[in-house]
């Protein structure tokens, strides 16, 4: 089993009590189907687990196979230098069918951020570093397809695509 190797930070995205017992880490992919499945399953548990989780989402774009996931990465970054990292990244994972820099303009467009600064942005080192370096650190635990998670710096292996396997995990360490 696969460790976080890069340790929980302020510049993590995150949600939930940083103070929580259990802290998940999704190393996730904006045009991964699977990610896309994901991604209510993660909502939901924000929502039941409540202040007894933390979690915290890293880029790791596959350009490769999902030609649009570094640029949905850079924008949901770029998104996040006006407050909006959230927003966009939920906004993203719905229009995942249509990821293109022209669909991520209109998305920034509808969450009302500056469009000037979000091109602009979207495009500085601070925004490429970011995601590289998060991808980097998800080389460096093991990472090698999207979604993987992390339970208090575990590798999580029973991940079957379901609610289930998510909520059994996180329980486990309640």
């Amino acid at each position: 089993m696969s460790k976080l190797r890069m340790p929980v930070t302020e510049q993590d995205h995150h949600t939930g009590n940083p103070k929580a017992k259990i802290i998940l880490v999704e190393y996730g992919d904006y045009q991964c189907p699977h990610c896309g499945i994901a991604h209510p399953f993660i909502k939901r548990l924000i929502k039941e687990f409540g202040r007894e989780l933390f979690f915290v989402f890293r880029n790791f774009p596959l350009q490769e196979v999902h030609p649009a996931a570094m640029i949905a990465a850079l924008a949901a970054e770029a998104a996040n230098l006006q407050g909006k990292f959230w927003e966009m990244h939920d906004i993203i994972f719905e229009h995942q069918d249509s990821l293109s820099a022209n669909s991520l303009l209109n998305l920034a467009k509808a969450l009302g951020l500056k469009l000037e600064k979000f091109a602009k942005d979207w495009e500085s080192k601070e925004v490429i570093s970011k995601v590289e370096n998060d991808f980097e650190g998800g080389i460096r635990s093991g990472v090698n397809g999207t979604p993987s998670f992390f339970i208090n710096g575990n590798q999580l292996s029973s991940y079957d695509e379901s609610y289930e396997s998510l909520a059994s995990a996180v329980q486990s360490l309640e």
